[in-house]
């Protein structure tokens, strides 16, 4: 006897041809964002990451394999820094190895398959680090593409993956320009940052928050114009990732440099 979650990914891949086009034109009715903002007494969750106080530490991937049930040996977790590092001739050189999770203790870079680059000091122009996790877009394409609603937006703008629904078609994970999405290797579904909604919503910081040593990360409520997170957001200069893709990702980042992916 073949079970739910058998049946429907079978069914899903053999009209995945046509599913997923159809589910790409599904967009969010402006008219609904706008109402939803407009309420001051709804709470609208957003992140705020300086890079400039970033020290590539590890401390908030690792709180965050720990708080969400995420193996601390799998090469996969919900948030992670990477760190870059500009050489004089204008290259980027990019790694984040083990999600950054045990911190950037060698000088030399990976680039994969177990092989590194060495780079000189003397050639290095600048060097940081970006902490990245889920964006919980406003127009998220991880909901219009998901086939059995397993990955749903909530009133609060977090997106969330409800494990007992996902069938693991892997259809928001090809879907998610940023990458943040992953299976999770024990329960194989679809697997991403969720900001610590069991934790924001009981009025708690998330634990990557918590773990941050150096205020490098914080989380606020936009629709509180008192929230100091949002002062920060309509005061200074404030970057997203690939905003060209109209997602309206509400991780925003302070110091961002050009270099960033």
């Amino acid at each position: 006897m073949i079970d739910r979650r058998t049946f429907c990914k079978k069914s899903m891949l053999l009209v995945g041809g046509l599913a997923l086009p159809l589910a790409a034109f599904e967009l969010f009715d402006p008219r609904k964002l706008l109402a939803d903002k407009s309420d001051p007494a709804k709470e609208r969750w957003v992140f705020l990451v300086d890079t400039e106080k970033c020290v590539g530490c590890g401390y908030c991937v690792h709180a965050c394999k720990v708080e969400n049930e995420i193996p601390y040996e799998a090469n996969v977790t919900r948030t992670w820094v990477e760190r870059y590092v500009v050489t004089k001739d204008g290259k980027s050189h990019i790694d984040s190895p083990k999600g950054g999770r045990d911190g950037f203790t060698a000088g030399r870079i990976e680039i994969g398959e177990g092989k590194h680059e060495e780079i000189r000091g003397e050639d290095v122009n600048k060097a940081f680090f970006v902490p990245k996790l889920c964006n919980q877009c406003e127009n998220p394409p991880c909901v219009q593409v998901c086939p059995v609603g397993a990955t749903y937006a909530t009133a609060d703008g977090v997106v969330l993956v409800d494990r007992k629904w996902c069938i693991g078609c892997g259809y928001c994970i090809m879907g998610c320009p940023y990458g943040v999405r992953f299976f999770h290797p024990v329960y194989h579904v679809a697997e991403k940052c969720n900001f610590c909604y069991h934790r924001i919503t009981k009025g708690m910081k998330t634990a990557c928050v918590d773990a941050c040593a150096f205020d490098a990360r914080r989380i606020g409520n936009i629709n509180d114009p008192a929230d100091p997170v949002t002062r920060i957001i309509v005061t200074e200069r404030v970057s997203i990732l690939k905003e060209e893709y109209g997602t309206k990702p509400q991780v925003y980042y302070l110091g961002l440099s050009k270099e960033v992916k």
